[in-house]
C-alpha cells in the first residue's frame, strides 16, 4: 500500500459498510492498492457518514474527495438500515391480497416465528414469549376466491370481480404498497398474475401511484409464509431503502460520480439499487466479511475458513469449508421466516457497543442484546448513554486509547467508564472494578469461544482443520479471548480489519441471481426416459430464470453477451429434510448422461461438506430447486505482497506503554502504531497494536507475526 505521486493514482472500486455503529469505506486503485476510511455512522442521514468515512480513508492518499470520486468506475454499499427498519416495524403502510378463507395465516405466521431470537430459558416459558405485529395488519388483509392445487391444478377459478373489490377497498384505504401472495402460485403463477394486473388496473384508474408486488414475478418458491414474508419486505422495507440509497447515490453523484451504487445481496453477489428485487440485500454488511474471507482465501490458499467478525453490535460468525459457502435458502430473520437465499451466518447479539447489566433477581451477568451503537458507550460523553457498555470495560482495563477512538475524532473519558461500572457492577457484586470488568470480557470471550467451537463442530469438523480470520472493529480486541485453547490451525487478523466488510464488497461480483421451487425424485434404479425428463425439466427452469437474470442486467445497460451465465440447484437424497446448493458442472441439461453429471457432482460436494462416508446414492435423489446467476467483472482489490523485513520493530512503531490488566494483575502493554510495523516483524505479549480504526490486544502468553500480506498471524506461546 505504498503512496504513489497523487496525479497518478487511479481510484477504480468503492466499497462501503454502513454498520450500526461505524461507516467503513474501502477505495481500491487501478494497482489493487488500497486505503480505509472509517467515521462514525449518521443514521439520519447515512450519506454523512459516508462522506466523512471517505474523506478520512482518501487523506491517507492525499487525494480530495472530489478527485477520488471523479475517477471511481463502480462503488458497492453494504448496511444495516433495512434490516433495522424490519426490525422496528417502522415500514410503509402495506395491504395484502391472498386466498378468501385464508386472511388470517400471515398474523399466525409459522410456529418458530413464536420464539425466534429468544435465550432457551424464555423458550421453556410461555409467559416471557412476545408476538412481534405482522407485517401487514389484519384490517389490511384482503380474500379472492380462487385455488391452486399443490400440483398446479386448477380447484375454483378465479372470481375476477373479488380481486376488483379487494383491490378497491385496499386503494380506499390509502396503502402505500399492495403484495398479492396465492397459494401453491409458484407452481402455477396463471391466476396470481392475474390478480396482479385487476389491481394495478384498479390502481391506474384512483389515479395514486402505489406500486404492487405478486410473489411469482418475485419469489416463486414453496412455503406460503416464508414467499408472503419475503413478498411483503419488497413493498414494507425495500422501497423506503430504495428511496435512501437514492438519496445516497445522488450524494455522490453531486459530488463527482457517473455510476449507480451497488449493494450487496443476501447471497454474496451485488445488485444495482434499482433491482426489482432489492428485498435480497435485507442483510448486507456481514455479507460482505465473508465474502473478503472467501476472497482472501482464495488468494492465498485457504480452504476452511472460521470467519469472525465483531462489530459494535454483534459478533457474526461463518464457515467457509473446502471453499465453498453454504447457502440458507429459508432463513429467519427480524423473528420473520423468509425465503431468500443467504449465505449461511448465525449471529450472536454482542459486541462492544453490547450494554451490561445485572439480573435484579440471580445478580447474573447479561450482554446485550440491545447495544449503544455508534454512541460507543458511557466512555463517551456526548452520547447520553447511561448504561456501561462492553466498550466501557475495554477502557478501564487498558484495551483502549481514550485519545484514539477514530484517530481522535472522538475523546473517550476513562473515569466515567469506571465510575459507572463501580455503581452498576462491581459494588453490587462486591469486586474491584477492574475484576468485575475483566470478568464481564472473559464471559463475552467464553461465550464467544462456545459458540465458535459448537459451529464448527456441529459441522462434523475440529478447529484444528480451520484457519480463524477475525475482523470488524471489535475483533482484533477480542481475538485472543475467543479463540484461546481451540486450537485452529492459524488465527489471522488482517491490518484492514475495521474495514474488512467494505473490502468484502469491493471484492464481490456484480451478480444477479434467481431461484425457483422444483420437485423432480428419481430413485436410484431410475430408466433413461425419467433421467431425461428430470433433466429437461430442470432445463426449462434454468431457461425461464435466465430470462429473469439478463432482464436485470439490462436494465443496468449490459447486453446479454456481456454476461456469463452459472446454473445451479438444490439436490438432496430422498427422505432428507434439507437439501445442498450445487453449481452445475454443465450449461444445460437434456440427457440421461447430464443427470448422471449432476448427481456425481452432488455426490462430490456432499462428500466435502459432511464426509464421504455420509453419502448415501442408494436413497435416490430430488432436486427441490433451480438456480440461475448471472455475473459481470469488475476490478478487484489486490492483495498486498511486501517483502518480509527482520523480526525485531522498527523503534518509530514504538508509542510507549499503557497499563493493562488481565488475570488480576497489571503488567505494562508495550504500545506498537500498527502502520509502522514492517512484514516479518514479530511482537510478543503484553503489547497493544493501535491503528486509529481499530485495537489489536496481543496479552501475555501470545505473540503475533505480520507477513508480507500484512496480515497478523496470533498464536498461543
Amino acid at each position: 500500500m505504498n503512496v504513489p505521486v497523487g496525479n497518478l493514482r487511479s481510484v477504480q472500486v468503492l466499497g462501503i459498510d454502513a454498520g450500526g455503529t461505524m461507516t467503513d469505506t474501502f477505495f481500491v486503485d487501478q494497482d489493487g492498492d488500497f486505503v480505509v476510511g472509517k467515521a462514525q455512522s449518521t443514521p439520519q442521514n447515512e450519506a454523512l457518514g459516508l462522506i466523512a468515512s471517505s474523506e478520512d480513508g482518501l487523506a491517507n492518499w492525499g487525494m480530495s474527495l472530489h478527485d477520488a470520486l471523479a475517477q471511481l468506475q463502480t462503488g458497492v454499499y453494504s448496511g444495516t438500515a433495512m434490516l433495522n427498519r424490519v426490525v422496528q416495524r417502522k415500514g410503509l403502510k402495506c395491504g395484502l391480497i391472498v386466498n378468501r378463507g385464508m386472511e388470517d395465516f400471515h398474523r399466525m405466521g409459522r410456529a418458530v416465528q413464536s420464539h425466534l431470537g429468544y435465550a432457551y430459558e424464555d423458550r421453556i416459558h410461555l409467559n416471557t414469549h412476545r408476538y412481534d405485529p405482522p407485517l401487514v395488519p389484519r384490517q389490511l388483509t384482503r380474500g379472492v376466491i380462487e385455488r391452486t392445487d399443490m400440483m398446479g391444478s386448477e380447484v375454483i377459478p378465479l372470481r375476477e370481480a373479488s380481486a376488483r373489490e379487494a383491490a378497491r377497498e385496499l386503494i380506499a384505504e390509502d396503502v402505500e404498497g399492495i403484495v398479492i401472495s396465492l397459494m401453491h402460485s409458484y407452481k402455477n403463477p396463471v391466476n396470481e398474475r392475474r390478480v396482479r394486473d385487476i389491481v394495478i388496473e384498479e390502481v391506474e384508474k384512483s389515479g395514486k401511484k402505489i406500486p404492487v408486488f405478486a410473489s411469482a414475478d418475485y419469489y416463486p418458491v414453496r412455503k406460503e409464509t416464508h414467499r408472503t414474508n419475503t413478498t411483503i419486505l419488497e413493498g414494507y422495507a425495500a422501497e423506503p431503502s430504495r428511496q435512501t440509497l437514492s438519496k445516497i447515490s445522488n450524494a455522490f453523484k453531486e459530488r463527482g460520480t457517473k455510476f449507480d451504487f451497488r449493494v450487496m445481496a443476501t447471497h454474496g453477489g451485488t445488485i444495482s439499487w434499482k433491482a426489482k428485487e432489492l428485498a435480497r440485500t435485507i442483510v448486507s454488511g456481514p455479507i460482505g466479511g465473508v465474502i473478503g474471507a472467501k476472497y482472501l482465501g482464495e488468494v492465498l490458499g485457504y480452504k476452511n475458513i472460521a470467519c469472525s467478525d465483531i462489530g459494535g453490535t454483534s459478533f457474526d460468525v461463518a464457515l467457509i469449508t473446502q471453499g465453498e459457502m453454504t447457502i440458507k435458502n429459508d432463513p429467519d430473520m427480524a423473528r420473520l421466516v423468509l425465503s431468500l437465499p443467504l449465505v449461511a451466518m448465525d449471529s450472536v447479539g454482542a459486541g462492544a457497543g453490547s450494554f451490561i447489566r445485572l439480573d435484579p433477581y440471580t445478580r447474573a451477568i447479561k450482554l446485550g442484546p440491545d447495544s449503544a451503537g455508534y454512541r460507543v458507550g458511557v466512555c463517551w460523553k456526548e452520547s447520553g448513554i447511561e448504561t456501561v457498555t462492553i466498550s466501557d470495560c475495554h477502557m478501564v482495563l487498558g484495551y483502549l486509547n481514550p485519545d484514539n477512538f477514530l484517530g481522535g475524532a472522538v475523546k473517550l473519558d476513562r473515569q466515567r467508564s469506571v465510575d459507572a461500572i463501580k455503581v452498576q457492577i462491581a459494588d453490587k457484586l462486591g469486586l474491584s472494578v477492574e475484576d468485575a470488568a475483566a470478568g464481564i470480557i472473559e464471559l463475552l470471550d467464553s461465550d464467544l469461544r462456545d459458540y465458535l467451537r459448537s459451529m464448527i463442530s456441529g459441522k462434523g469438523y475440529s478447529p484444528q482443520s480451520f484457519v480463524c480470520f477475525s475482523y470488524g472493529g471489535a475483533g482484533p480486541v477480542h481475538t485472543y479471548g475467543y479463540t484461546e485453547g481451540l486450537g485452529f490451525e492459524d488465527v489471522i487478523v488482517p491490518a484492514w480489519a475495521a474495514g474488512f466488510s467494505a473490502f468484502g464488497c469491493a471484492a464481490a461480483d456484480f451478480e444477479y441471481r434467481y431461484d425457483k421451487s422444483l420437485d423432480i425424485n428419481m430413485p436410484p434404479d431410475a430408466p433413461e426416459a425419467d433421467k431425461v425428463k428430470a433433466a429437461e425439466t430442470l432445463q426449462a427452469a434454468w431457461e425461464e430464470l435466465t430470462r429473469n437474470v439478463l432482464e436485470e442486467f439490462k436494465l443496468n445497460g449490459y447486453s446479454a453477451d456481456q454476461v456469463t451465465l452459472q446454473p445451479g440447484y438444490r439436490m438432496q437424497y430422498r427422505g432428507q429434510l434439507n437439501d445442498l446448493e450445487i453449481e452445475s458442472p454443465i450449461a444445460t441439461a437434456g440427457t440421461a448422461a447430464d443427470w448422471d453429471q449432476l448427481t456425481d457432482a452432488f455426490n462430490a460436494t456432499y462428500g466435502r461438506v459432511y464426509a464421504a462416508s455420509a453419502r448415501s446414492p442408494e436413497l435416490g435423489y430430488s432436486v427441490t430447486g433451480a438456480i440461475m446467476r448471472g455475473m459481470v467483472p469488475i476490478p478487484k482489490p489486490r492483495i498486498p505482497k511486501e517483502p518480509e523485513e527482520g523480526e525485531t520493530p522498527p523503534d518509530e512503531a514504538k508509542i510507549g506503554t499503557r497499563k493493562f490488566y488481565r488475570k488480576k494483575k497489571w503488567v505494562d502493554a508495550q504500545l506498537y502504531k500498527m502502520e509502522s510495523l514492517r512484514p516479518g516483524n514479530r511482537v510478543m505479549g503484553p503489547a497493544i497494536i493501535e491503528s486509529d480504526a481499530t485495537t489489536f490486544v496481543v496479552p501475555d502468553g501470545f505473540e503475533t507475526w505480520l507477513d508480507g500480506h500484512r496480515l497478523f498471524h496470533l498464536k498461543e506461546v
